[in-house]
């Protein structure tokens, strides 16, 4: 048993040192995340030469021939802290890609963006709104539209006709019309753009009308009768729309 013992301690002897110092590998694309520190990052490379740490031989008995240590190191904890507010955005930093998966979490699938077909008379870049169902299409070629899940008036606001939009805003400034300062006197009489602002990250006029298609700080409402007439896209919907059409853009309201 002894001369066993002795002869597996001794290939292991052989083998380890070039076990731990040859460097991972992964396959094309898929290494980590993170990177070892370094002069651009401000940072300096541990020295070649940097004796074994703790924990370099993954603990137990080869952790005490090697390093004097008994023990196997505690298991790695996340730096990150759970309990921490997220970091604060800026409209100029806003990247619509970095909110959908909470966005689809919060209204039904049917109402996402997608390409489907339409049979409609309408001509290609014309903006078609199905109020009642709750959808924009963007009319395309060859019998086909971009369709958007949208919030619409809520009863006794909804409205019909023909539009065109005659102003492109980012991140607009929203002032309450004095009609609407009457109904909630609540509301600021104005408010900078910005995530909290209620138009969102983009805005089309339609017409000299006070009516918008625009985003909204409450992405939860697509799919319902919420406005007071203005058409609520979610941000990285509007933002797709328009990037798409430009001013006198046709908009058709049914």
């Amino acid at each position: 048993m002894t001369k066993r013992f002795a002869w597996l301690l001794g290939s292991t002897l052989l083998i380890l040192p070039h076990m731990a110092t040859a460097a991972p590998t992964f396959p094309s694309g898929l290494a980590p995340a993170y990177n070892a520190p370094d002069s651009q990052s401000g940072g300096e490379r541990a020295p070649a030469s940097a004796p074994p740490t703790a924990g370099s031989y993954g603990g137990g008995l080869l952790e005490f021939l090697f390093t004097g240590g008994g023990s196997a190191p505690a298991p790695s904890q996340s730096t990150s802290n759970p309990g921490s507010a997220p970091a604060a955005v800026s409209p100029s930093s806003y990247r619509a890609e970095a909110e959908p998966s909470a966005v689809q979490r919060a209204i039904d699938p049917i109402y996402l963006r997608q390409e489907v077909d339409f049979k409609g008379p309408q001509r290609p870049g014309t903006i078609v709104i199905d109020t009642p169902n709750k959808f924009l299409f963007l009319v395309e070629k060859r019998g086909r539209a971009l369709r958007y899940g949208i919030g619409v008036g809520r009863p006794g606001f909804s409205w019909s006709g023909v539009k065109s939009i005659t102003r492109k805003a980012e991140w607009p400034d929203w002032t309450p019309p004095p009609e609407m300062l009457k109904r909630r006197p609540d509301l600021p009489t104005h408010m900078d753009g910005g995530l909290e602002n209620p138009l969102g990250a983009r805005a089309l006029y339609l017409g000299s009308s006070l009516y918008r298609i625009h985003g909204t700080n409450e992405p939860y409402t697509i799919g319902t009768n919420v406005s007071s007439g203005c058409i609520r896209m979610m941000n990285e919907d509007v933002i797709d729309l328009y990037n798409r059409v430009g001013v006198g853009t046709k908009v058709i309201v049914m």
